[in-house]
């Protein structure tokens, strides 16, 4: 081979080589920018998948919020509506109050009777139970009544025993009136007074006897009276008789 010949093909391949490597410098230039490109575009999908989950998640604490705040007010709603009623069922209750505190006043206290116990007793004898079914007698038809019942005690024993006793012995009375005359317990008014407001000396057995005791007291509405008199026919005067 010649050296003209060798010499071309050295020129040629050396040519080759940098057209190659001017070729691939070129593709770098023109494909870094594009990668730079598609990096940004990763970085900017990011960032608003991130601002898209935080807003949803805003977005649900939010409805969250707001539907709590819906079941409060629903609540406070719940709670006025029954406030109004109790306060409507307090003002009845109130006016109900009223009118038997007005009442009480047209009691009137129309029989009575008194029961004597043993020391530290509340059994009801025979003797007691007569003397109780004399006094249920009197209250035979009538309508507007309340039986008051106080129990009381001798100064024996100490202020909290004698008050427990006191309320037996009046409940004994309350419960024979109740099972024997079928008097409703809501007529009955009980009080269990202890050795309060005795009727005489605890010095000696038989003032201490005297107030072993239970009262009991029939009150009637003085308005019963009334109103039975009002429902009597007026009496028919007599005719005069023209002859002699």
């Amino acid at each position: 081979m010649s050296r003209s010949i060798l010499v071309a093909m050295l020129v040629a391949g050396t040519m080759l080589s940098t057209i190659g490597c001017a070729t691939k410098k070129y593709v770098r230039n023109q494909v870094a920018p594009i990668n730079n490109k598609i990096g940004e575009l990763d970085e900017i999908t990011a960032k608003n998948s991130r601002d898209i989950t935080d807003v949803d998640g805003k977005a649900q604490q939010g409805i969250q919020a707001a539907n709590q705040a819906d079941q409060k007010a629903l609540a406070a709603g719940e709670s006025a509506d029954q406030a109004n009623q109790k306060a409507a069922h307090l003002g009845t209750g109130l006016n109900g109050l009223q009118g038997t505190v007005e009442n009480l006043d047209n009691f009137k206290a129309v029989g009575s009777t008194t029961v004597q116990f043993r020391p530290s007793q509340w059994i009801l004898t025979k003797t007691d139970q007569e003397a109780l079914d004399e006094f249920a007698g009197k209250i035979t038809d009538r309508r507007h009544f309340i039986v008051q019942v106080q129990g009381f005690t001798d100064s024996t024993g100490s202020a909290a025993y004698n008050a427990q006793l006191s309320r037996r012995r009046a409940d004994s009375v309350i419960q024979y009136l109740a099972a024997k005359h079928n008097i409703p317990p809501f007529r009955i008014y009980v009080l269990g007074m202890g050795d309060a407001n005795p009727v005489a000396e605890n010095k000696n057995s038989a003032g201490r006897a005297k107030n072993r005791r239970v009262e009991v007291q029939l009150m009637t509405n003085s308005l019963e009276s009334s109103t039975s008199a009002s429902a009597k026919p007026p009496s028919q005067p007599q005719a005069s008789d023209d002859r002699q």
